[in-house]
């Protein structure tokens, strides 16, 4: 059921969907480009992003609980000068891991980073 949920590929999301707990939505999925990841899910309970990094083209699906994260930051080659979402990418901050996801579009990263604001918050 994809009603209300953000999505750039259905493949994704249904990957996503497939592996919710009980009581579990998702809230938005969205592709990411650059090195490494493949994509970023956002459920009412935690962030799912796939890291494409791993050597003999093996990826993992990492999980992490919006209680485990520290800080979401905004990642921009431009100053605060009226520049805050000029850009797609963000920086989630787990412990002494960063977990950085760039998206096509700064809509995309704007909606991610309020999403795990509002939970973290």
């Amino acid at each position: 059921m994809a009603n209300n949920v953000t999505y750039d590929r259905r493949e994704q999301f249904q990957q996503i969907q497939s592996g919710l707990l009980d009581g579990e939505q998702v809230i938005a999925v969205y592709d990411a480009i650059g090195t490494g990841t493949g994509f970023i899910g956002l459920t009412n309970r935690r962030v799912i992003i796939q890291d494409k990094s791993f050597v003999g083209k093996k990826f993992a699906i990492t999980s992490i609980p919006y209680s485990k994260i520290t800080s979401v930051s905004v990642v921009s080659n431009k100053s605060w000068g009226g520049a805050f979402f000029s850009t797609g990418a963000i920086a989630i901050h787990v412990g002494t891991h960063t977990y950085e996801v760039e998206f096509r579009g700064d809509q995309k990263g704007h909606h991610v980073h309020n999403v795990i604001l509002s939970f973290i918050s």
